[in-house]
C-alpha cells in the first residue's frame, strides 16, 4: 500500500519522477522515459514551463493548428486553434472560407464591465448599514489609489461599489458589488487585490463608525474575489447573406437548408439536453483559441453556460432566423479576456498566436474568441441538418484509429485512399486494417 509523502514540493524534478513511477505506475522505467521524452531540450525553455505551475514533472501537449480565411470586419485572419479533438480545425476552416465570399463575419463590442465582490455577515439595522456604506465610499475608493494608479493610466480602474442585501437568499448576508474596468488585461489579481483592500477597509471603519453597536461594528468578512460571471462583458458576431446564397449542400436546396438551420437553433433553444451539446460545439471553437493564447478556458465555460443559464433554462447561445429572404446567423457571449499579463507574456506560442493574430487588443480577441465560436457552430449544426455529423466525424478521427491500431505509414496510405470513398467506421477500418494484414 503506498504512503503518504512529505515534503514533495521540496524535491527536484527527477526525485519527483521516481517516485511517482515507483509508487503509482506497474513499469517505473518505461514511465520515466515517457516523461522524460516529454522535456524540451531547451534547458532555459523547460525551466519557464517548470514555472507555471507547481510540481511541474513534464509537458502535456496538445496539437496547434490554424483555421485560415476567416474575414473579420473586412480584416482577414488566420485563427490559431489548440485542440484535442478531430474535425474542430475542419470544421472551423470550412465555415471560414464559407463566409469569405459573403460578407465574412461583422463584430461588435456590447460591454466590458467585469465584477467582484466582498461577501459579508452583519447583523444589525440595515438602515444603518446603508448609511455606513455611504459615508464610507469614497475611502473605499481612496484606500486602492495605489494598487488603481497604472490601470487609470490605461484607462481603465474600479467603475462602481454598490452595497446588496442578499438577506432574501441567506440569513445576514450582504455583498459590495463590484465592477471595473480592466482594458487589455483581464484582469483577476487586479480586482482581485482591489477586493482585498475594500474588505480591508469596510472592516476597519466599521468598528470605528459610533452608529453601530457592539454587535454592529463586528462585521464578518467571508470572502472577497473576482466573478467569473460577467454579462455585461459582451461580445456580438454574426454573418448574413440572402437566402439563395447558401449553397452548402447540394442535397437540398438553399431555401430548405436555411429553414433546417432556423429550426435546429430553435430546438437548441427550447430543448436544454441538445442546448448542452449544442453549446459544447461552440465551445470548441472558443475554447481552442483561449487556450492557443493563454486565457482562462476555465473561467469563459463557467462564465458562458451561467449566461445561457441567465432567463432560468439552460438554452442556445447562438440564434438564427430569415427575414425578407435573408438568413441572419449569430451569438451573443460573455468573454472576459487578456492580452496582456499571464502567459500571454511567457508562454512562447502563446506569444507567437498574438503574432499570428495580428497582436489584437482584449477587445479585438474577444472578437475573434466569439467569432470562432459562431464558426465551429455554423459547420456543426449544417453538418447534422444535412449529411449527418458522423461523416465529416470520421474521415477526421480515422487518423487517431489507424494509430491506435498501430498501422505503418503504407497501411495508412491504403486505407486513408480506400475510405475517400466508403463510408467510415469503427468496425470498417478493423475490417480493411486487417485484410491489409492478411
Amino acid at each position: 500500500m503506498n504512503q503518504p509523502i512529505t515534503g514533495f514540493s521540496k524535491l527536484t524534478k527527477k526525485e519527483k519522477i521516481e517516485w511517482i513511477a515507483t509508487n503509482y505506475t506497474e513499469h517505473p522505467e518505461s514511465t520515466k522515459e515517457i516523461l522524460y521524452t516529454y522535456w524540451n531540450t531547451d534547458a532555459q525553455l523547460q525551466k519557464l514551463h517548470d514555472e507555471f505551475i507547481e510540481n511541474t514533472i513534464s509537458n502535456f501537449y496538445l496539437p496547434l493548428g490554424v483555421a485560415p480565411n476567416f474575414l473579420i470586419n473586412e480584416k482577414l485572419l488566420a485563427i490559431p486553434m489548440v485542440i484535442e479533438e478531430s474535425s474542430v480545425v475542419a470544421a472551423a476552416s470550412k465555415a471560414a472560407k464559407f463566409w469569405l465570399d459573403r460578407g465574412g463575419f461583422k463584430t461588435s463590442i456590447i460591454g466590458t464591465e467585469k465584477i467582484g465582490q466582498v461577501h459579508f455577515m452583519y447583523t444589525g439595522d440595515v438602515s444603518k448599514l446603508r448609511d455606513f456604506y455611504k459615508k464610507v465610499y469614497p475611502k473605499l475608493i481612496s484606500d486602492t489609489a495605489s494598487i488603481t494608479k497604472n490601470m487609470e493610466k490605461r484607462g481603465g480602474g474600479i467603475t462602481n461599489i454598490e452595497l446588496r442585501d442578499k438577506t432574501d437568499s441567506l440569513d445576514n448576508y450582504y455583498q459590495l458589488h463590484c465592477t471595473f474596468e480592466t482594458m487589455d488585461a483581464m484582469g483577476a489579481n487586479f480586482i482581485n487585490s482591489c477586493l482585498e483592500q475594500f474588505a480591508s477597509t469596510f472592516k476597519k471603519e466599521a468598528k470605528l463608525y459610533d452608529v453601530f453597536s457592539d454587535e454592529e461594528k463586528n462585521i464578518e468578512i467571508v470572502m472577497s474575489i473576482l466573478s467569473n460571471y460577467t454579462p455585461n462583458c459582451l461580445v456580438r458576431a454574426e454573418v448574413s447573406c440572402p437566402v439563395e446564397e447558401l449553397t452548402l449542400s447540394k442535397e437540398i436546396s438553399s431555401k430548405e437548408f436555411a429553414k433546417k438551420m432556423v429550426r435546429a437553433i430553435a430546438i437548441a433553444k427550447a430543448e436544454p439536453h441538445r442546448a448542452v451539446t449544442h453549446n459544447k460545439g461552440i465551445m470548441n471553437g472558443i475554447d481552442a483559441v483561449v487556450l492557443a493564447t493563454g486565457n482562462d478556458f476555465r473561467a469563459i465555460e463557467a462564465g458562458v453556460h451561467a449566461y445561457a443559464s441567465k432567463d432560468g433554462t439552460y438554452t442556445s447561445l447562438t440564434h438564427a432566423k430569415i427575414e425578407n429572404d435573408v438568413f441572419t446567423f449569430w451569438i451573443e457571449i460573455p468573454l472576459a479576456l487578456g492580452t496582456i499579463g499571464g502567459l500571454t507574456n511567457l508562454h512562447p506560442l502563446v506569444k507567437l498566436a498574438f503574432e499570428i493574430l495580428q497582436k489584437p487588443s482584449a477587445k479585438e480577441l474577444m472578437q475573434i474568441v466569439a467569432v470562432a465560436g459562431l464558426a465551429q457552430n455554423f459547420g456543426a449544426v449544417s453538418s447534422l441538418v444535412t449529411t449527418g455529423i458522423q461523416e465529416g466525424h470520421m474521415k477526421m478521427h480515422l487518423l487517431n484509429i489507424l494509430n491506435q491500431l498501430g498501422a505503418t505509414e503504407t497501411e495508412k496510405k491504403k486505407i486513408v485512399a480506400h475510405f475517400k470513398t466508403n463510408t467510415v467506421s469503427h468496425s470498417a477500418v478493423l475490417d480493411i486494417y486487417h485484410s491489409i494484414k492478411k
